[in-house]
Parts: structure tokens; sequence; C-alpha cells
């Protein structure tokens, strides 16, 4: 019977702190749908490729280290298999072996956070990019450990993005935030027990899922009226950014 009042306790979850893949998925789409078709497109830090389904308008190539397993060093959060099919470039994300201005735009998602140095990568993006060239990048504000150990930075702020990227030639176009505090909280107590089990060795009980059920009832009513608590935390933020134009 305590097993059937969690199930019902859990099937009465708020959807609430669950839409950040689905939220940067479609961003990605609706971003990667507006470049000009025949535009060649370089898939940075590729992985398993999710985003070449959208790219049949373009010229895709796709670039990898290809040294991920899904296993990692079997600490944090692993996918336990991963599949990068074919990769066009398997090499160091710092150097890429295309010319310079190869592309009129290049794709890079999730990826800084598992790059050692993440400023030398934003510059060798741009080198890649012909003047006016469209970069399109996502990656987290705040993460957990994952894919350890190719996991380097937590997450990047706004201000990371506004005070580099001009100093790597780019112009920022937009800066879009994915999700917000009261998300970014819930996202955290739908983990609590996965998190309860992995690391404390222990089953959350009905009143604990009673808790976790009012409490996102909570976050989901807090977010409704939400005023850019973006700017405190976030799952992390979406940009354009545009190779400038030298006389």
């Amino acid at each position: 019977m305590l097993k059937k009042l969690k199930s019902t306790l859990l099937s009465f979850r708020p959807n609430v702190g669950l839409d950040n893949a689905f939220a940067r998925d479609a961003w990605v789409a609706a971003t990667l749908s507006a470049l000009p078709a025949g535009s060649r497109l370089l898939d940075a830090g590729a992985g398993e490729q999710p985003y070449r389904k959208f790219c049949g308008h373009l010229r895709y190539v796709s670039q990898d280290f290809g040294a991920y397993d899904g296993a990692g060093n079997r600490t944090g959060q692993q996918t336990s298999t991963f599949d990068y099919g074919r990769l066009d470039h398997v090499c160091d994300i710092l150097a890429i072996p295309e010319p310079d201005g190869a592309f009129d735009a290049v794709l890079c998602t999730e990826v800084m956070e598992h790059v050692p140095d993440p400023i030398r990568a934003l510059h060798e993006l741009s080198r890649l990019l012909r003047p006016g060239g469209r970069l399109i990048l996502t990656a987290p504000f705040c993460s957990a450990s994952h894919f350890a150990p190719y996991h380097f930075h937590t997450g990047f702020t706004r201000y990371f993005y506004e005070h580099h990227l001009p100093r790597s030639g780019l112009t920022l176009v937009s800066l879009t935030a994915n999700g917000d505090y009261f998300s970014y909280l819930a996202q955290e107590l739908h983990r609590l027990p996965v998190m309860a089990g992995t690391y404390a060795g222990r089953t959350i009980g009905a009143t604990t899922h009673l808790a976790l059920v009012l409490l996102l009832r909570s976050l989901g009513a807090l977010r409704r009226t939400d005023r850019r608590s973006e700017e405190f935390l976030c799952f992390g933020y979406h940009l354009v950014a545009d190779k400038q134009i030298t006389a």
C-alpha cells in the first residue's frame, strides 16, 4: 500500500523544472531553421549529433574529440552508452583542421563546460566563421558534474559572453536565458529521489514525496509570477553572435 501511495504522489508531481532540454532543443531548432539554405555549418562538439536532423537545408560538418565512452570516470552523471556516429573531424576543438572563414555558421551546444579553455575555444570558433557568419551557442549557467572527467566548468554567466565575445571578434546579437531560479530549484527537487538512493543509500518515504509535491506546486506558482529571477540563477543561456566585419 505504501508503494502505491508513493506512486500516486509521484503522478501528481508538477512538470515545473522539467523543461530544460525541451526549451533548449526548441530554440536550437528554430535558430537553425532561420539559416539560409545551403549555408555551410560546423557542429562543434557535436557529440551524438542530436541537431543534425534540423540541418537538412544546410551543408553540415561535424566535429568532436570523440573520447567520451558513456562511462567516463564513473562519477557524477554519465550516459552509460554514447554513439558519436560518423564524425567529419575527430580533433581538439582548439585546433579544427579547416581554413579561416570556412563556415557560414557554427553550432556549439552544451560543450563549453567540457572544454578546459573555453576562451581559446571561442577564438577558434570565431576564426572558422566568415565575416558576418553566425555563432549559435548554448551552455549552462550552472551544472552538476556530468561526463566526468571531461567537466571543467559548472557554467557561464551573461557577463562571460558580454566580456569575451567581442574579444573574439564576435558581436552579440541575442542572449536568452533558459529557465529561472524557481525552475532550477524544481529541477533539483525532481532529482532528489535518485540522489538519495545513489549518494545516501536511502529510499525517500511517502512523507517526503508529499513534501516534494507541495514544494513543486509552490515553485510552479512562483514561476508564473516570476520577475527576472533568471539573473540570479537559471539553467543556462542561448546566444547568437555574428562575426565582426572589418573594413
